[in-house]
């Protein structure tokens, strides 16, 4: 079914998606803004945690060596959403460095040049890999095992919110685009038949989807039973 369609017609349906999928992704990318003007106007990082924006930053690096042309084929719009999502972690590590303690400090710091030493691992070690097709998989694997990663990381969020049957912990928006951005690269991996990015973008989609279906599901049982006592005390 596939075959019949014009070539054209997938560049145009995978650049379309791979566009809405870097549009949707800085929702993701600007989300902790307001915890960093929190972290500024306290002068201080508080109880927050700086891993998330490490494991991020060693995410998009993989993810954005994976989309060059020394890697794979025509992947432009995953280079340029994971670069432009690197320095954004960047500048949130280096913000978070500012403003922890000596002793956050120095593991932040020790972070950050581990993430930078496996990256220099990564890509001298697929350069030395002359054959591209071996290459690729290589890159490719690992890229996807990290997004999968990245993506499983709500489960423990998707606990919390059965457990406590509240959506405090879960924001909305940020749900939102987690989805709209896996469905995007998921639709994107699909017209440049490219496994290593639909796959764990069709996971990050089911996932979205389960977020969002909890969401309003609670978010509508809390409504309703906050509307429960006004009923009971009028009879």
């Amino acid at each position: 079914m596939f075959l019949s369609i014009p070539t054209e017609t997938f560049t145009v349906c995978r650049d379309a998606a791979g566009i809405a999928g870097n549009i949707f992704a800085f929702g993701l990318f600007v989300s902790p803004i307001p915890t960093f003007r929190r972290i500024i106007r306290n002068r201080s990082t508080e109880h927050f945690s700086g891993l998330p924006y490490v494991y991020a930053l060693l995410n998009c690096l993989i993810c954005t060596w994976y989309g060059t042309p020394l890697i794979s084929y025509d992947n432009v719009l995953v280079m340029t959403v994971n670069s432009i999502g690197a320095v954004f972690q960047i500048a949130y590590i280096v913000l978070f460095i500012i403003y922890a303690d000596k002793e956050k400090k120095m593991r932040m710091l020790g972070l950050l040049l581990t993430v930078f030493g496996l990256l220099a691992i990564i890509i001298a070690g697929s350069l030395q890999i002359v054959d591209k097709g071996a290459r690729w998989i290589f890159v490719g694997l690992l890229s996807c095992a990290s997004l999968i990663s990245m993506f499983a990381s709500p489960l423990f969020i998707i606990n919390l919110v059965i457990r406590t049957e509240s959506v405090e912990f879960m924001p909305f928006y940020l749900s939102l685009s987690t989805f709209l951005m896996s469905t995007s690269f998921f639709l994107y991996g699909i017209f440049n038949f490219d496994a290593f990015i639909y796959v764990p973008n069709g996971i990050g989609t089911i996932l979205g989807i389960v977020q969002l279906a909890l969401y309003f599901y609670f978010k509508r049982k809390s409504v309703e039973d906050s509307r429960e006592p006004l009923i009971v005390s009028h009879m």
